[in-house]
């Protein structure tokens, strides 16, 4: 049976035996099922490019995926998701096709949409941005007082700010042509005024990210450091030290940016998914044109592995299926991605966007009310950083938080140990490879007591275990590797959102409060007649405000 995406998956057969079957293993314990399944932590692993995805440590027996399986074939995944790789408009809200995985696609592939060459068209901003990173690299493209540009500052919020700092942090290594990148995001002025303190002007370049060139924080942010510009080097300089990411070629020149020094994007990149476009820029400034193309094959090998592989060993769907399954079924509300990798400790933070942004929705693609659960909270901070400060709930508290750890068999840095024998990337790898057991298998109150542990400390030192965790394993941080994991995890989001019926490409939730803040702006300035017009609330803490800034309240 195949029930159409706009229809509710509580109502199929599957989804019913789905929930008998939850009935019958939501009380298994781990270590049960690695007594009775001794093969499991061999057989439930899955290969996606160069990512090893461990998903053993799951509350699942063999049945489980099968019907986890049969739920996304009911509810028509293949279909879905075939119809977004060839350009048809699941964005159904905004009537736009969703291409993401276009960004990435090998300059030789076909991919024609609505009388468009998608392929060349995204080769085609791929060469001008490799031309003008390469200029800015050598030295060739320089600032208005004829000296190098050494460093970029990126100015946008959302996606255009999440994917390319997480990226440029993520590959620091490979920033080899004395180019530092900094990111402005927040309309609090102090997060600009920190970034420009201490950079001479001479050798700053500004790279403003907004499609429509209206974004109100990007565009006050990019105002304020055009004076910034102007104050020390002239009118004149803005030509040698601002480039845009935009498709407002009219408010782009406005601004004072030569429009030739503008790169494209399209309206079937969402922001969320944007870092492999001229979102990007900034990053291939610093690791330049190669290493960048290295980045979009690797998301191109998962897209390819998603398309191409049966459900059953098809690395995205299965950890989306997961995801749905602890969701829905067990009611787990929050989803931790912990790597134990310093590099990717702004992963976390890019993954909120990508999954709650997406996923965040209460009614399904016909505008009905959804019944299943939509979008987990998504959190983290690096290994061991958070063994020290959240492990603890995740052990012992009484939520089930599920857990993906992330790791790497090379290190990008290394020292000895403490005491000389090993190293300390081999100290972190052992501390993940302890949490994920820990969480996994516990310590009984029959271990503690055997190990002499007093009789009123036992209760205390109980851990319960069977909480659930997916480790993914790649060898080392890579431009690939990176491309691979923001794959891995885009997709998984396309599977939740299929499963629940939704759209997971708009976002009109940030839609109103973006609206309202302009009006409220007013009230805080001149806010004559406005006050009458909002809630009791809001007129109290306006009239708060203005009364510590010393303006008369009316």
């Amino acid at each position: 049976m195949t029930i159409s995406t706009h229809s509710d998956v509580t109502r199929s057969a599957e989804w019913q035996k789905l929930r008998a079957h939850h009935t019958e293993v939501a009380g298994l314990n781990l270590r049960e099922l690695f007594d009775t399944d001794p093969d499991r932590g061999h057989d439930l692993t899955v290969t996606a490019g160069d990512l090893f995805i461990d998903y053993s440590l799951h509350r699942i027996d063999r049945s489980t995926l099968g019907l986890l399986t049969d739920l996304a074939r009911a509810v028509g995944l293949e279909e879905h998701r075939d119809r977004m790789l060839r350009g048809d408009r699941v964005n159904t809200t905004e009537d736009r096709a969703v291409l993401h995985t276009a960004l990435r696609l090998p300059r030789s592939s076909d991919l024609q949409v609505g009388g468009d060459d998608v392929v060349a068209d995204v080769h085609r901003v791929l060469d001008r941005m490799g031309e003008f990173t390469d200029r800015v690299r050598s030295g060739q493209w320089r600032g208005a007082t004829g000296e190098r540009i050494t460093t970029v500052v990126n100015i946008g919020i959302g996606g255009s700010d999440l994917g390319p700092r997480m990226v440029y942090r993520a590959l620091r290594h490979y920033a080899d042509a004395g180019i530092s990148v900094r990111f402005v995001s927040n309309v609090d002025p102090t997060d600009l005024v920190a970034t420009l303190t201490d950079l001479d002007p001479a050798t700053t370049l500004f790279v403003v990210s907004s499609k429509t060139f209206t974004t109100i924080e990007t565009l006050t942010n990019a105002t304020a450091a055009r004076r910034w510009l102007t104050a020390a080097l002239g009118a004149d300089a803005v030509a040698r030290h601002f480039v845009a990411v935009s498709t407002n070629t009219a408010l782009v020149a406005e601004f004072g940016i030569d429009p030739d020094n503008m790169f494209e994007f399209w309206d079937w990149v969402g922001g969320r998914y944007s870092v492999g476009s001229a979102i990007g820029l900034s990053v291939m400034a610093a690791i330049g044109r190669e290493a960048f193309a290295q980045f979009l094959a690797g998301m191109h090998t998962v897209d390819r592995h998603f398309a191409e592989a049966p459900l059953e060993a098809n690395a995205p769907v299965l950890l989306g299926l997961l995801g749905f399954w602890y969701s829905n079924f067990f009611g787990a509300e929050t989803r931790a991605v912990l790597p134990y990798s310093n590099d990717l400790d702004r992963f976390p933070a890019y993954l909120q966007q990508l999954t709650m942004e997406s996923n965040g929705k209460t009614v399904q693609l016909n505008g009905t009310p959804v019944e299943t659960a939509t979008g987990s909270i998504w959190w983290g901070e690096p290994g061991t950083n958070g063994q020290h400060a959240f492990y603890q709930l995740l052990h012992q508290g009484t939520r089930l938080v599920p857990v993906d750890f992330l790791g790497f068999a090379e290190p990008t840095d290394d020292l000895p140990a403490i005491d000389g024998h090993g190293s300390m990337h081999e100290i972190l790898i052992s501390n993940l490879l302890a949490q994920r057991r820990v969480l996994a298998f516990g310590r009984t109150a029959d271990e503690l007591a055997a190990d002499g542990v007093p009789a009123s400390l036992i209760p205390h030192k109980v851990m319960p275990g069977n909480r659930p965790s997916t480790t993914v394993l790649a060898p080392t941080l890579t431009p690939s590797v990176l491309g691979q994991l923001i794959a891995l995890y885009e997709h998984q989001t396309f599977v939740e959102g299929a499963l629940c019926g939704i759209n997971s490409f708009d976002q009109w939730g940030v839609e109103l409060g973006k609206a309202q803040a302009v009006e409220l702006q007013a009230a805080l300035s001149e806010p004559e007649g406005m006050m009458q017009s909002v809630d009791g609330s809001t007129a109290g803490v306006v009239r708060w405000y203005r009364s510590i800034r010393g303006r008369s309240s009316p």
